[in-house]
């Protein structure tokens, strides 16, 4: 079984890696998604997408560890938020 976690936890990485981690991811999905955002909402995106990439590691039962899978998994995670968000809104409009 896991370690707890908490939502502002990431396994095997501390706090300041979370942040960085969390910045990569977003930035990563921004370029996935062919987004335009700022430093502060890829790391909210990137921290919400670790979330969600790690709730969905979890329920399909797939273990990731270290800096690098949980870059990947918040990284996943992003571009799934993004995706959410963007068929929720709808198509951006200028």
């Amino acid at each position: 079984m896991n370690d707890a976690q908490t939502l502002f936890s990431m396994p095997g990485v501390g706090f300041i890696g979370m942040l960085i981690i969390g910045i990569i991811a977003g930035y990563i999905a921004e370029k996935v998604t062919s987004s335009d955002h700022g430093l502060l909402t890829n790391l909210l995106v990137g921290i919400a997408g670790s979330f969600v990439g790690g709730t969905l590691a979890n329920v399909l039962n797939i273990q990731f560890y270290g800096r690098l899978g949980n870059l990947l998994v918040a990284s996943v995670g992003a571009v799934l938020v993004l995706w959410i968000w963007r068929s929720i809104r709808g198509p951006a409009t200028n």
